[in-house]
């Protein structure tokens, strides 16, 4: 098996320089978390307090990308970035950003792990998501109506389930399988059981609806797309440099709010220091470029621009 290359952070930064880019918080990870339910709550308390279209379409976007702030977190977890004590991290990550959106610490971690053991070479299990890539104008617009329609997070949250009942036989009934599906969506159910008690006790049951399961199954699986294809689409695979194993987008505060909250966008960096807490990210980039080390780094001026490469094939 071919391991991704890698580059020892001695070799670009000196001791004084990497001690406080490497250095994790007891606070600012944990401060994230509470940023992300935080604009969550505001967002929606906008829509309930003004209630019209700009509104609500805000509030969904907002929310939305906020879920993926969440999922963002649960990934910086999965890097034991949240916070320095393994057990702390490991609860947050996984009560406060994984379980909400349906998603599983445990289970992220290693295939994360390995996801960066193998960047871009054959044993990359996210090669899958860059492999599509670059696509049609036409491919990409219905992979964007699709996001937006709900039918990916019905796909993604129902298929397995029912690919299981349509599989199952007499040696695995189907209310075995529906029985073992709900106990691996157990803390995502008790989270949106939750949810649902406190909003009905204040009056607000259709807010459940509205402000979180409308924006995760519309907003958040497109900006989770575009987040997949900024990262590593039009990445070579076997690329032996590992200043290209992902890209680095450029994010103005728009794309900051809506799409890629967290430091995200600074995904060179990620693979170059995958245990550099995100909040060092923007730091590194600047030292990098201040060194002269970016030139032959994978960059892209906005998200925009990745895009338009992305679906930059010819129709048939």
């Amino acid at each position: 098996m071919a391991v991704a290359s890698r580059i020892k952070p001695q070799e670009l930064f000196t001791p004084e320089e990497w001690a406080p880019l490497s250095t994790r918080s007891s606070w600012r990870g944990l401060l994230m978390v509470a940023h992300a339910w935080a604009v969550i709550v505001a967002a929606g308390a906008v829509f309930v307090i003004w209630p019209n279209p700009l509104t609500y379409v805000l509030a969904v976007m907002l929310i939305g990308a906020r879920q993926l702030g969440l999922a963002i977190l649960m990934h910086e977890a999965a890097h034991g970035g949240l916070h320095p004590n393994l057990k702390v991290n490991d609860w947050a990550g996984e009560w406060l950003c994984a379980a909400p959106t349906g998603a599983s610490l445990a289970k992220y971690r290693p295939y994360h792990l390995t996801h960066h053991k193998y960047a871009q070479q054959a044993e990359d299990p996210d090669l899958v998501l860059s492999a599509p890539f670059p696509t049609t104008r036409a491919s990409l617009r219905r992979k964007i109506v699709r996001d937006l329609t709900g039918q990916t997070f019905f796909k993604q949250r129902f298929g397995p389930l029912l690919g299981k009942l349509r599989s199952s036989s007499t040696d695995q009934p189907k209310g075995a399988v529906f029985a073992g599906e709900v106990a691996r969506q157990r803390p995502f159910l008790l989270w949106n059981l939750g949810l649902l008690v406190v909003l009905s006790a204040a009056g607000l049951w259709w807010a459940w609806l509205a402000l979180w399961i409308v924006p995760m199954a519309t907003w958040f699986p497109l900006v989770t797309r575009l987040r997949n294809i900024a990262e590593h689409a039009l990445v070579a695979k076997d690329e032996p440099d590992p200043f290209r194993h992902a890209r680095t987008t450029s994010a103005n505060w728009i794309e900051r709010a809506l799409i890629a909250p967290y430091h995200v966008n600074f995904h060179a960096e990620h693979h170059l220091f995958m245990h550099m807490p995100c909040w060092n990210l923007p730091k590194a980039h600047r030292l990098l470029v201040a060194k002269g080390r970016t030139e032959g780094m994978l960059t892209a001026p906005g998200y925009l621009t990745v895009l338009k490469a992305a679906s930059s094939r010819a129709a048939a």
